[in-house]
């Protein structure tokens, strides 16, 4: 694929690095192998490790210690706890046995506008990735789905070619999280959105609005309206569960 002919170096280690410690491979504690080690093991510089391990210790995945080295950062405890998975929209509509489809209606690279605090929050002053496109399930609209990338906490974003891959697919199958957070609320489709979606203005629609982290850096805001009547939000939870 586009996005992984593209994937440098630094970019495929920082993604091994990050696999072994979100799989819990390497645990809370865990000393990094050292940098000449990494150097040995990758076949590149020290600046290449360097950066590497700067940008995990900036997302707050590991810690570095002067003359010790480097470790894998110990969760605070005010971390939330992800209560719904982030689905792959294309799967789920295939997995109920649907043939699913995409189409990008619009790319732009651009400013977070300042009075919105989650683009902001995004990327600070830096320019966003905004993909607005259309998800469907046997030729009709099944959702429309508003999404911005940070270049800062994904740079390979820019590479890739969303013309015929669906944004959150390529972010689930090529970039870890370790935290989201969503907001779920019930909209009636205003007449742009009523129109793309091929039914009335009006029209029941179940709204997620999902902001979703590395580390500390957040990478990615996304809105996806639903038609009510094609989707189900299900919870599954124990007594006593958190």
């Amino acid at each position: 694929m586009t996005g992984k002919k593209a994937a440098t170096l630094n970019q495929r280690i920082r993604a091994d690095l990050e696999s072994r410690i979100l799989s819990g491979q390497w645990e809370p504690g865990f000393r990094i192998p050292y940098e000449h080690e990494l150097m040995e093991q990758y076949g590149c510089s020290r600046m290449t490790v360097n950066k590497v391990l700067t940008a995990l210790a900036e997302s707050g995945m590991i810690e570095r210690r002067r003359r010790a080295g480097s470790f894998v950062a110990r969760q605070p405890p005010h971390l939330e706890q992800v209560a719904l998975e982030i689905p792959d929209i294309a799967m789920a509509v295939q997995a109920r046995g649907h043939v699913y489809g995409y189409q990008l209606l619009e790319r732009a690279y651009r400013l977070p506008r300042e009075h919105v605090a989650e683009e902001t929050a995004l990327s600070g002053s830096e320019k966003l990735l905004a993909i607005r496109c259309l998800h469907l399930a046997d030729g009709r609209p099944l959702a429309l789905e508003h999404r911005l990338i940070s270049p800062v906490g994904v740079p390979e974003v820019l590479e890739v070619n969303f013309e015929t891959t669906a944004p959150g697919s390529w972010l689930l199958q090529n970039v870890s999280w370790t935290r989201a957070q969503h907001r779920i609320s019930a909209w009636g489709a205003d007449e742009a959105a009523a129109t793309l979606l091929q039914v009335k203005p009006g029209t029941a629609c179940l709204v997620i609005d999902r902001l979703t982290w590395r580390g500390e850096q957040p990478i990615t805001c996304v809105r996806q309206m639903f038609l009510g009547d094609a989707y189900d939000l299900v919870a599954r939870f124990s007594p006593g569960a958190r």
